[in-house]
């Protein structure tokens, strides 16, 4: 194959990758502003609207690793569009759910769906650029990322302002149809460097199950009894999936990587501290500026996409840096604007001024921008081609853990100062005791993450 086509043929993968990329945010971040909405038409909770998010986030940590490895071994563009089909029928079941219980189960399914794209997305592009433009590229799609976290809140405030929760999901299948027919007509050939190896399906079933007990019964700890015992189930299940990981000779996680690979593992640890640091910001927020300060969802929407909108915009300017500047240097920096972000957000009250939460999430989207695809570049620029789909798949693990922790931490404070309650004027004063000792808690966490991350800076990665 001439340059030029392989540079045509990289030109089209990126186009169907940053498309479809743009897809799992726009649901989370367009629920998160309908959640008041689907709240009231539901009699739900403040914990069942926690749920709402966090399943959605389960359902991805739970089948990265699986559906990464299984990428490698079977085709990272076969599990790709399998996703791409289960992610559209799970949005297809939201849009009818008829109670907040069925709401969550369906949200579930489309989070497994979610997890099949993500668990490849990066792997595929790694397999197709050269370390050399690999910076670039991450950039673009990690921007297509916050386009899709930018265009959420927007969109959906209008909708659910004039036509309908329900229409989020309406638009959504129809997204996910372009997406999906793009992906069959344009997305040529097959990466699967790891062919022919033994698929681990002991040590998938081992962590699946570990992880959900230990999340389930954690979200469940208020109720005693047998979920304390869930939670040390789940806790010694994972103890046991390494060990059996590390003595596997074809897992679904290497262990090695870890254990050896400080650049990778640092870098992924410096991963699940910033999402699990810097997640709640839109979950609090949107319902901040609706029951807090009686905004309407349209224009607390257009509020919080000053966030994605910064980071949508940067992020492909700090990827592109990345490949001259040190990437592990940069994502550390952006750590640091994000312990600054969080600490104006643990000072936010009933009355501070609206330009001053502006300002917070400019901060935070500049954190995150400088953050996301250096520390991208970096994890798979430590790995050989034969361990992307495993590296990809890792990344994306920790990014949601960090997310379901934040989630976790989130739900478990509502259920100290809230109990069941709702989140409405009534509650008013306990939902901001909630976000407070909760952004306390980020802000702190983020700031043991600057001190992991600064680890990695003393070895040099390693460019494959």
């Amino acid at each position: 194959m001439t340059q030029k086509n392989d540079t045509e043929s990289g030109a089209v993968i990126l186009f169907v990758i940053s498309a479809v990329q743009f897809l799992t945010p726009f649901m989370l971040s367009a629920v998160g502003v309908a959640l008041p909405s689907i709240g009231r038409e539901f009699s739900a909770s403040a914990v069942q609207l926690g749920l709402v998010e966090t399943v959605y986030i389960l359902a991805f940590s739970l089948f990265l690793l699986p559906a990464g490895r299984m990428g490698d071994i079977y085709g990272r563009k076969r599990i790709f569009i399998i996703g791409i089909l289960v992610f559209t029928m799970g949005t297809i079941m939201v849009s009818m759910a008829f109670t907040i219980k069925s709401f969550i189960l369906f949200r579930f399914f489309q989070g497994s769906g979610g997890a099949m794209i993500s668990g490849t997305s990066v792997a595929i592009l790694s397999s197709v650029f050269p370390p050399e433009k690999r910076g670039r590229a991450m950039g673009i799609i990690v921007g297509c990322t916050y386009l899709g976290l930018s265009l959420g809140p927007v969109l959906s405030g209008f909708m659910v302002t004039h036509l309908g929760w329900r229409w989020i999901f309406y638009l959504g299948v129809l997204i996910e149809l372009f997406c999906l027919a793009l992906t069959l007509l344009k997305l040529k050939g097959e990466w699967a460097e790891a062919r022919g190896e033994r698929y681990d399906r002991i040590g998938a079933l081992l962590y699946c199950v570990s992880l959900f007990c230990l999340i389930y019964g954690t979200l469940n700890q208020k109720n005693g009894g047998g979920y304390h015992l869930l939670t040390a189930s789940g806790g010694a299940g994972l103890v046991l999936f390494f060990l059996y990981e590390y003595r596997c000779s074809s897992p679904i996680l290497d262990v090695n990587l870890i254990l050896h690979n400080r650049v990778f593992a640092l870098s992924n640890l410096a991963t699940l501290i910033n999402y699990a640091a810097s997640f709640g910001i839109a979950f609090f927020f949107s319902l901040y500026l609706q029951v807090i300060r009686g905004f309407s969802p349209q224009m607390a929407g257009m509020i919080l996409i000053i966030q994605p909108v910064v980071q949508t915009i940067l992020s492909p300017v700090f990827g592109r840096l990345s490949d001259t500047i040190s990437p592990p240097g940069l994502a550390t920096a952006g750590m640091v604007v994000c312990v600054s972000g969080l600490g104006v957000a643990s000072q936010v009250h009933a009355a501070t001024p609206i330009p001053v939460i502006m300002g917070m999430l400019a901060l935070m989207g500049l954190g995150f921008s400088l953050f996301a695809s250096p520390n991208t570049t970096t994890i798979m620029g430590s790995v050989t081609p034969r361990q992307y789909g495993v590296a990809s798949s890792f990344l994306a693990t920790m990014r949601t853990l960090g997310m379901l922790s934040c989630m976790t931490v989130i739900t478990l404070t509502f259920h100290y100062y809230m109990g069941d309650q709702p989140v409405n004027d009534q509650t008013r004063d306990a939902f901001l005791n909630s976000m407070h000792v909760s952004m306390v808690t980020f802000c702190c966490l983020c700031i043991v993450g600057v001190f992991f991350s600064l680890g990695r800076l003393k070895q040099k990665t390693k460019t494959i």
